[in-house]
């Protein structure tokens, strides 16, 4: 895999000269209707134009803030980008289990990686219905998440998993360390190639729904991710990076890692996950585990992470396209001021779209690093509320 270069994203300029070129003729619409309009023309003429500054100012916002979101996201893509090869699907194993029909098979998302995906549905789906991807967390499979993949079957969605990088069937031995993801990292710290730290999996994300809009049971349009953890984390960057999702919900996975950076409770319990490759890594260059090397660390395996493609400058990427984020208030490796460092920068995205209606922040409260049963029953409503299945009997 290449080498990949982050470079600042450059905001567009015309925002401001457009806002200015505005407010001149503005100027002189004013003048000329003081010149020629009577007091009661005047006070209607003045009413109607606030109006219409209200009108277009918003407008031009709404202009500005999606320029600037479509650079942000082409750079991101720049980094994920990587040579496309055949999806090459594989010919189905399907398997008939009560009221679900499975399949399991696979597709390559590059030339080396072959990615293993489970799909569940009603025995007997027939018509197109939305599809829901489900993404794991650290340590987690495809297989993890029957359960969930069935309950989405149960209520008139197709449902999709598949082993994120270095985890499931995908868990390879590496040298450097006896865990594959683990040592994935620190290889791609010592060498600079590969993302295996949630970009990867981005991709793959990416062409599994090139996969899906193959299907004639799946419709296109109406494409869910859900995630836990790691894999909330990587539902909202596939979903800032990829508009063909049309709903996402990151379950305990938001978050700024520029903020954790600055506070150590924060980045202290995000690398516990990565504790292995962090501490090798450090070894190697004779250094101690602080913020600083673990900014590092992170620039090195997932460029841009920890600022311009950080979690408050992402999730406005996906405005106004549904997102219901969920996090505890009590979860050490998403602390609460990082999450909320990204659902302000998300709300005021949607207020400038004015879909205020398609975010919603989810606090389990007395909850640390788990899903509870209330959110898992408020995520199935989102999905339901947004996609729109048909539900069966």
């Amino acid at each position: 895999m290449t080498r990949h270069k982050t470079t600042r994203s450059t905001a567009t300029r015309s925002g401001p000269r457009q806002r200015a070129a505005f407010r001149s003729s503005m100027v002189l619409a004013i003048k000329f209707a003081k010149q020629h309009f009577n007091a009661v023309t005047m006070k209607a003429f003045s009413k109607q134009l606030s109006i219409a500054l209200v009108v277009v100012a918003g407008a031009a916002a709404t202009s500005v803030a999606q320029s600037s979101a479509n650079a942000l996201r082409a750079e991101f893509l720049q980094v994920l980008d990587r040579p496309r090869v055949p999806l090459s699907p594989t010919t189905p194993r399907v398997v008939t289990e009560g009221a679900y029909t499975e399949e399991l098979l696979a597709y390559f998302a590059e030339r080396d990686e072959r990615v293993p995906m489970l799909i569940v549905e009603r025995a007997g789906q027939s018509e197109r219905a939305p599809v829901v991807i489900v993404l794991h967390g650290t340590g987690g499979s495809k297989e993890g998440t029957r359960g969930q993949l069935r309950r989405l079957a149960d209520n008139g969605f197709v449902a999709v998993a598949i082993d994120a990088r270095f985890h499931g069937e995908r868990a390879t031995p590496i040298p450097g360390l006896a865990n594959s993801y683990q040592s994935a990292m620190l290889r791609a710290f010592r060498t600079g190639v590969g993302h295996p730290y949630l970009y990867d999996t981005v991709w793959d994300v990416m062409r599994l729904i090139d996969y899906l809009a193959t299907r004639p049971d799946v419709d296109a349009a109406r494409i869910g991710v859900v995630g836990n953890s790691k894999g909330g984390t990587e539902a909202y960057l596939a979903a800032a990076a990829d508009p063909r999702i049309a709903v996402v919900v990151p379950w305990i996975g938001v978050q700024s890692f520029g903020w954790a950076l600055q506070h150590p409770s924060g980045w202290e319990a995000r690398v516990w996950t990565l504790r292995q490759a962090v501490e090798a890594a450090a070894a190697d260059s004779q250094v101690s585990v602080n913020a600083a090397f673990v900014r590092k660390f992170f620039q090195r395996i997932a460029p841009g992470l920890v600022d311009t493609f950080d979690g408050p400058a992402m999730l406005p990427l996906i405005a106004p396209r549904p997102m219901l984020v969920v996090n505890g208030d009590s979860d050490p490796r998403s602390p609460l001021g990082g999450v909320r460092a990204c659902v302000s920068a998300a709300e005021r995205a949607y207020a400038t779209l004015g879909a205020g209606d398609r975010f919603r922040f989810l606090l389990e409260v007395d909850a640390a690093h788990e899903v509870t049963s209330e959110a898992q029953a408020a995520t199935l409503d989102w999905l339901t509320r947004w996609l729109s299945p048909s539900k069966r009997p």
